[in-house]
């Protein structure tokens, strides 16, 4: 099967290069509970054979995507790297750091008063304070010197201009620092998922209570993209320009 922008796909392509090429695919892989972020790196036929499901339901599915008439909304895969890094502040650097304040004052009073009666929002809460914390010190590192860098090498590449010296070495120190810390986060974020049921209150739940997993069912679906686009296509990127500026 060839998908709509040339792309060959089979049981053994990467669930990471499929939804690069085209982002709608993501939500077949999401409803099927298949990781395309973190993991990414994985065939369709390991990620299938994880989760007990028949690699036909899921390019039967795909394959469905691609008939129809209407095209990505963005084919991120195409763009500069300086204006897919502008995407990621603006877009998912920002909804993430005005998320987290709700998150913290609901997470927290959530535990605190319903924690006695429903257990699991305290190991919520705690997995929750765990990823709020790494995806700030995270996201200071890429806005300070990870993506000041990859800006560079973009524009050295346009221009035909040597590789700008860099405070670490290559850039893969940083993008390896980046996507352990990303794994960790999609891990926290799973074991909340499991903890919820699926982001499920409970009958009793109060509005703050439905508030919050509604929240962080909407963190997570976000944060999927945002990992998407960092670790699926600009770090990639990001080390090629760099190795062909530097040969």
């Amino acid at each position: 099967m060839t998908n709509q922008n040339g792309q060959s796909i089979n049981d053994s392509t990467t669930v990471g290069s499929i939804v690069a090429e085209d982002f709608r695919k993501a939500e077949v892989f999401r409803e099927f509970g298949i990781d395309f972020c973190c993991g990414g790196n994985k065939s369709i036929r390991e990620a299938c054979k994880e989760k007990g499901i028949e690699t036909s339901e899921i390019i039967e599915d795909l394959q469905k995507l691609d008939i129809q008439d209407t095209k990505p909304e963005h084919n991120y895969n195409s763009w500069d790297l300086d204006a897919l890094i502008g995407h990621i502040l603006t877009v998912h650097h920002t909804y993430v750091s005005e998320a987290l304040p709700m998150l913290d004052e609901y997470a927290a009073k959530v535990a605190e008063v319903h924690g006695e009666s429903h257990p699991e929002v305290l190991e919520i809460f705690k997995y929750y304070t765990a990823v709020a914390n790494e995806l700030r010190m995270h996201m200071h590192k890429e806005e300070e010197i990870l993506f000041p860098y990859i800006n560079q090498i973009a524009i050295a590449k346009r221009s035909g201009q040597q590789v700008p010296p860099s405070p670490f070495g290559t850039v893969r120190g940083p993008i390896n620092m980046m996507e352990t810390e990303h794994v960790s986060a999609g891990n926290a974020l799973e074991a909340i998922k499991k903890l919820s049921n699926n982001h499920t209150p409970p009958e009793d739940a109060c509005n703050t209570f439905r508030t919050l997993y509604g929240k962080l069912e909407e963190f997570e679906t976000d944060l999927h993209r945002h990992i998407h686009l960092e670790s699926n296509i600009l770090f990639p990127k990001a080390i090629k320009i760099e190795e062909e500026l530097m040969s």
